[in-house]
């Protein structure tokens, strides 16, 4: 290769879990049909052919994350429990055969919030899993519901990250009718996954749990880019009796760390640092569903010095997931 190859760890990279595909195929409607499936071959690999794209970029350890939307599609409550616990299982057994190389994100079933934090332990404290990634609502219900306390909680005292992938809404706004393009990755899996984010940041969760960590994908789901507004609009917004103890960006700036996943554009890339710091960006692919060399190719080209290339791209994820 002809580009530099920082030492990388990627937290955006996904896989398919047996008996997993059938909640996979519910994002059919989000993508083109000439090329809805024709990632699963390289997401139910762990080997040769995910290697090679991980070494092709200097990336040395994935933090595989199960394709959403998994059992927050699932409307039975003890089928999503026991196929979550199989998911990590499973995911588990995989990081065992290449332990140097790969990571992981629980997956866990929201629909029981006492036995998402259950799983959530024993996630992190027998199987080794370094967070949990989300996706998105659970049969309409956000994380900011009070239902999730007790996840909360238990995330802040196992100190690790909980990850929030986009996901379809619980209904389908009438403001993409006629418009099937904007219903998916080019735009309404942002607004979704912000406006889960803006939720969780405005119901003052983060005042009750001020240790809790939230991770967001996609260059933080172009909130960054808003916090002066947030902070400003805040204070005219119709609140009734909501209070914060601190404003809005600060919450982002303590709470809540980003990855470049999907976006491989230096423009949001130093939005990102220069509004939440530098310690809060981290590096990633979206593998499959975005080229290795093209994301490599810009990180290392990117309007960064040294220093901020070297935490980007792996420091502040071995300093978030303890790696």
């Amino acid at each position: 290769m002809t580009f530099d190859r920082t030492p990388k760890i990627a937290l955006e990279e996904h896989f398919m879990a047996p008996g997993f595909i059938d909640y996979f195929n519910k994002t059919a409607i989000n993508i083109s049909p000439d090329l809805f499936g024709k990632a699963l071959t390289a997401l139910q690999d762990f080997g040769e052919r995910r290697l090679a794209a991980m070494d092709l970029i200097g990336i040395e350890k994935s933090v595989l994350s199960l394709a959403g939307p998994g059992v927050q599609a699932e409307t039975e409550t003890a089928t999503a429990i026991a196929k979550s616990r199989e998911c990590n299982d499973f995911l588990a057994a995989r990081i065992a055969e290449q332990p140097s190389r790969y990571a992981g994100f629980a997956h866990l079933a929201m629909q029981d919030p006492k036995a998402a934090a259950d799983e959530l332990q024993r996630s992190v404290e027998q199987l080794g899993l370094v967070g949990a990634m989300i996706n998105g609502q659970t049969n309409g219900a956000y994380l900011d519901d009070d239902r999730f306390s007790v996840f909360w909680e238990r995330a802040a005292e196992l100190s690790v990250p909980i990850y929030i992938h986009p996901y379809n809404p619980p209904d389908f706004p009438y403001m993409y009718h006629n418009h099937p393009e904007l219903f998916g990755p080019v735009w309404s899996w942002t607004v979704e996954t912000g406006n889960h984010a803006l939720r969780l940041v405005f119901s003052g969760l983060f005042d009750r749990f001020p240790k809790a960590k939230l991770l967001l994908g996609h260059m933080g789901e172009t909130l960054p880019y808003q916090l002066w507004r947030f902070d400003s609009r805040w204070e005219i917004s119709n609140r009734g009796e909501r209070r914060l103890q601190l404003k809005p960006s600060d919450y982002f700036k303590r709470n809540v760390w980003v990855t470049s996943a999907g976006v491989c554009s230096d423009e949001p890339l130093r939005c990102a640092i220069d509004a939440l710091g530098v310690d809060r960006v981290l590096f990633s692919v979206d593998y499959p569903f975005e080229k290795a060399e093209e994301a490599g190719r810009w990180i290392e080209a990117a309007p960064l010095s040294d220093e901020e290339r070297r935490k980007v791209c792996h420091g502040n994820a071995k300093a978030l997931l303890r790696l």
